[in-house]
């Protein structure tokens, strides 16, 4: 624009000299023109005014910045969406505009998935946050979250909802939880997108809870006797549920996709070489890419495979040498595979692709042995079972991070 307007006018400086040597015209004219140099004028002056102040490129400046920077041309601006407005006048402060994007609200449609990466990053280390002692069960072998504040915790035998305060909420616990012995540590329940607990029984059926604990109905009914669930996974990504089965004669160990309705969608039970990719996994979780998570714990490895069941990867320990003893393990928003194992009595950390990335918690002082393990995705905080005794800690190790940062630097 600043190019242009210097080729413009000189061009009217041209066409005012010929006019006023080659050409006679009456004063009008020519005075319509100077007066048409003169504005001209006058814009090419405000467009250089805004290239020093804002196209300078060792001056850097933020949005709110910009918007400071200008209101004192706007007369006002409105900012409408049905019934609320956000003026922009000479009282225009941050507070103005902090509370009116308070009010914004987002409403959920269909599956969500995550989409927030690039806001939230690692911190320095895990943070302790909180812990709760329960009171009705002796270990704390498996959690899901239901709440930022509420959770289900199985010791093998009870099975229990509670608060941040370690108490019941339930009458009783739940009875019919499978308590068999190859059971032991397993990962027994899960939470749906309804609040609602999913968990196997003691007749190998996998029953729902309602929201209210007041209904259980048969939600997958055991018809082959020589299959077994070992454990249980609800996908917040598709709505479908995960199940390992096991069979004992001859041994063999599968994952099972259910959809919505119960129906099996999907068999995962062997490698790209038709070998048995499972021995007796514990704990089964899903990553935002779609990788199906298995915690295997006779095989001693982390086992992954894609959506459709090829095999990508298996986890057997971290660059020191130990073996891996995986127990309970969950991913989270930035697509981490934690995994707690019984060797080094730790929470290990890995990417998406299987790459040891650190020690995320060693043996905590707050508590015994790590176990089990849950994420909530709301608050983004790690819950962590015990092993040896009835503790359940809370940890942060991800926060959100600005999006917006003044970054100031010197010419």
């Amino acid at each position: 624009m600043f190019i242009k307007a210097e080729g413009l006018k000189d061009l009217i400086d041209y066409v005012i000299f010929d006019l006023l040597t080659n050409v006679l015209c009456d004063f009008d004219f020519k005075h319509r023109c100077l007066n048409q140099k003169i504005e001209m004028s006058r814009h090419i002056c405000s467009y250089q005014e805004y290239e020093d102040r804002y196209i300078q490129p060792a001056f850097t400046f933020s949005a709110l910045q910009f918007l400071f920077s200008i209101k004192t041309a706007l007369i006002q601006v409105h900012l409408a969406s049905h019934t609320s407005k956000l003026s922009i006048t000479e009282s225009f402060n941050k507070d103005d505009v902090m509370e009116s994007l308070s009010t914004i609200q987002i409403t959920e449609r269909g599956i969500r998935r995550v989409g927030n990466e690039c806001l939230l990053k690692l911190t320095s280390g895990a943070e302790f946050h909180q812990s709760l002692t329960l009171t009705d069960v002796d270990r704390c072998y498996h959690i899901s979250c239901v709440t930022s504040d509420r959770v289900w915790v199985s010791d093998g035998n009870n099975l229990i909802l509670t608060d941040t305060t370690g108490v019941p909420l339930q009458p009783q616990p739940v009875k019919d939880l499978c308590s068999d012995d190859i059971f032991t540590g397993n990962g027994l329940h899960t939470v749906n997108s309804e609040s609602e607990l999913i968990y196997i029984n003691k007749n190998y059926d996998i029953n729902k809870l309602s929201k209210d604990m007041k209904t259980a109905t048969t939600f997958i009914e055991r018809t082959d006797s020589t299959w077994v669930p070992l454990c249980v996974y609800w996908s917040p990504s598709t709505g479908d549920l995960l199940v390992v089965m096991l069979r004992r004669l001859p041994w063999g160990c599968k994952v099972t996709r259910y959809n919505q309705s119960g129906q099996l969608a999907q068999t995962i039970q062997h490698d790209n070489t038709e070998l048995g990719l499972y021995r007796v996994p514990h704990h089964i979780t899903e990553n935002n890419n779609g990788d199906i998570v298995v915690s295997d714990f006779e095989s001693g490895a982390v086992v992954v495979t894609e959506r459709g069941g090829r095999h990508r990867f298996s986890y057997t320990g971290p660059p020191s040498g130990s073996v891996l003893l995986p127990c309970g393990i969950c991913t989270d928003a930035l697509s981490h595979i934690l995994v707690c194992d019984g060797t080094t009595k730790t929470v290990q950390m890995l990417d998406k692709d299987g790459q040891f990335l650190s020690h995320l918690l060693t043996e905590p002082q707050e508590m015994g042995p790590p176990w089990s393990l849950s994420y909530d995705v709301n608050t983004h905080r790690l819950w962590v079972g015990s092993w040896w005794d009835k503790k359940v800690c809370v940890y942060r190790y991800i926060t959100r991070q600005d999006a917006l940062t003044d970054q100031h630097s010197s010419p």
